[in-house]
């Protein structure tokens, strides 16, 4: 057995009385992710009401100023026959019977308190105090002692010698648990954990069942048995039922037995769960399968088993993912006249104009950033696949199911802000954290730059791990991932050019300033992204759903030569739309990607063109037809070749390089 690392810390040398509910045991700090981390209260008598009670996490750092960042209310639950109530996540074992989100501990100098009191009485960053206090530890993991937090509890005559018990070092693998001597005092011992069992071994001994399957993903028609085991054979038959319903999954989605038999001095039973293939396009769906009714001498050691149902009803786009793009498939949804405000203008007037339009308070809406979860689900939708979204630097479908809920990002996506809020100086508020769907709205306009924060234009959905890694950092610092298309290139290029001018404040400029809040770079680097990657379907796919939300669009996917009269080329020339969007210049055509991979297309061709490959030596080596945006596959070896493209009785010479 590992030796416990002790801490027998008396915290008083008086006699105590045992008070009605104590703080029993205690594990703030895991190794890994925190997924283990509890809170086991004791009561002096079994199957104790904590009606009244609640329990309050106070945060002991200096930003954290001793006041309260967590609470669980404890109305309507009961200690068990050990008189114990654990509290944490899915992922302890046993399953507490207060189930929490995974990682909400604080490591220290922090405390936890036991009020007769409301959670109501304890909104966040209320100040600790000993009114109408129960019981109270102060913890940490070698920390320095917090002295101000141990004063405040100290005035309370119970715990006038409190002192911070250190549970050990950061990811150390103890608990803090409580103990009481024949002479009642109290001490605390950092040992192993010891989650629903008195710390002192007494008590009655509950027989755990844990559940188990194969696999955790199956799919439509596929069948799977759920065994159930138990640590000891069972002294008289067991019944109990489970469940399996969650969200849209129910009993119209699977068939099987749940009532469930573990005869008299066995300990396993199983059953077979069959998956029904119904022609709904419902998408990936999860099972939650769970204990319903565990006679008292039973412990569930695991619950809430996720299985993931793949729906094989998916649906395919009409168009492309950024990898392997099309154009035309989709139109622009902008109302007539969107932009008819911007003709005959030019410079500051030019941006005046297009901020007009994309930040009219009269018009254009703000959503939460918990909104913005529906919105990149629908507008970042993988063009293959409608049950997953398209991840922008990674360049693969990932399931929508897959998103990051906790601390763990790893095979899971996130929200991205193309324009990093440190860098945007956003922020957000508590409001943020609720979904409230489209038809509720904040009002907005160009001096909103909180909003900024919730902007989808500029919200994509990425992988967690490289969210991380692409950090705050300048695009030209960040290309993306080693080995990957730059598909996103333009993409992003463009979202952070709609920042600029949709919110005072923003701007994006050459080089990688680090000035403070509000500059973002490279500018180069992002206008030669927007030129060699032109707006695809998929881009102006989700232009069209985040309209629907906010009521603005990125203009630069719809007219995507505005950039070069507000930051390029053709900066000073007045706009004129019609003649932008008709007349064919050959300084607007574009050979896009490039660096390719012999798959290109080509922007700005108003008819069909042929397109002459000519090595750089001049020999030419093929001769192509192409059409506007349409993509072309040369079928190249590696190295540079000049494009010599033909169209209206005019010639354009490109140079493109094969990878």
């Amino acid at each position: 057995m590992k030796t416990p690392l002790l801490f027998f810390i008396s915290i008083c040398f008086m006699q105590l009385s045992f008070s009605q509910v104590v703080i029993n045991e205690l594990d703030c700090d895991t190794p890994g992710v925190d997924n283990m981390e509890f809170l086991e209260l004791l009561s002096d008598t079994p199957n104790f009401p904590l009606d009244g009670y609640v329990v309050v996490f106070f945060n002991g750092s200096t930003s954290g100023m001793n006041s309260s960042y967590f609470t669980v209310d404890l109305d309507g639950y009961v200690t068990d026959i050990n008189g114990l109530l654990l509290i944490g996540s899915n992922s302890v074992s046993p399953v507490p019977q207060v189930l929490i989100s995974e990682n909400v501990f604080q490591n220290g100098a922090d405390a936890v308190a036991i009020y007769q009191a409301n959670a109501t009485d304890f909104p966040e960053e209320t100040v600790a105090t000993i009114d109408n206090l129960v019981d109270v530890l102060i913890y940490g993991t070698a920390d320095a002692d917090d002295v101000d937090m141990i004063n405040i509890f100290n005035q309370d005559p119970r715990f006038a010698d409190i002192q911070q018990i250190n549970e050990g070092p950061g990811n150390n693998t103890n608990s803090i648990q409580r103990f009481v001597d024949m002479d009642d005092n109290v001490t605390y011992t950092a040992t192993d954990p010891t989650p629903r069992q008195l710390n002192d071994g007494s008590g009655v001994v509950l027989n755990g069942i844990s559940m188990s399957v194969a696999q955790t993903q199956y799919n439509e028609d596929e069948a799977f048995d759920i065994t159930f085991t138990s640590e000891t054979p069972v002294t008289e038959t067991l019944n109990f039922n489970i469940l399996l319903d969650n969200f849209g999954f129910d009993s119209s989605d699977f068939t099987g037995n749940t009532a469930i038999t573990i005869p008299m001095n066995q300990s396993t039973a199983s059953t077979t769960i069959t998956l029904i293939d119904d022609s709904d396009d419902e998408g990936d769906e999860v099972t939650r399968i769970r204990f319903e009714s565990l006679p008292v001498a039973y412990l569930a050691l695991n619950n809430n088993l996720q299985i993931r149902i793949v729906d094989n009803d998916f649906t395919v786009a009409n168009f492309g993912t950024p990898l392997n793009p099309t154009f035309g498939n989709v139109t622009s949804a902008q109302p007539a006249g969107y932009y008819n405000t911007l003709d005959g203008l030019a410079d500051d007037d030019l941006r005046q104009a297009l901020q007009n339009i994309i930040a009219d308070p009269s018009v254009v809406r703000a959503q939460t950033y918990a909104d913005v979860l529906d919105i990149l689900m629908d507008a970042d939708q993988n063009p293959l696949n409608s049950n997953q979204v398209w991840l922008l630097y990674t360049e693969q479908g990932r399931a929508k199911l897959d998103l990051q809920t906790g601390s763990d990002n790893n095979g899971k996506w996130n929200r991205e802000h193309t324009y990093p809020r440190s860098r945007g100086g956003f922020n957000d508020i508590e409001a943020d954290e609720i979904a409230d769907g489209v038809d509720v709205f904040w009002t907005t306009k160009a001096d909103s730059l909180r909003h900024g924060n919730s902007d989808a234009h500029a919200l994509r959905a990425a992988d967690g791990p490289q969210n991380s890694t692409r950090g705050s950092q300048h695009y030209g610092q960040y290309t993306g991932p080693v080995a990957t298309q730059g598909s996103f290139y333009g993409d992003v290029a463009r979202s952070v050019l709609y920042m600029e001018i949709r919110y005072n404040g923003l701007q994006v400029v050459n080089g990688f300033p680090e000035n403070g809040p509000g500059e973002l770079g490279d500018l180069a680097t992002l206008l030669d992204w927007h030129r060699n990657d032109p707006p695809d379907d998929f881009e102006m796919n989700r232009n069209n759903i985040v309209y629907t939300w906010q009521f603005n669009r990125n203009p630069f996917i719809d007219q995507p030569d505005l950039v070069e009269y507000i930051w390029g080329t053709n900066v000073g020339d007045t706009w004129d739309q019609e003649l932008n969007v008709t007349e064919f210049d050959v300084n607007t055509v574009k050979v896009y990607p490039n660096p390719s991979n012999g798959r290109i297309s080509i922007q700005g061709l108003n008819t069909d063109a042929v397109v002459n490959v000519l090595s750089v030596e001049g020999r030419q080596i093929k001769a192509i037809k192409g059409s506007a945006n349409n993509v072309i596959d040369f079928n190249l070896a590696s190295g540079m070749y000049v494009l010599h493209i033909i169209s209206e009785e005019k010639t354009v010479v490109k140079k493109l390089l094969v990878r």
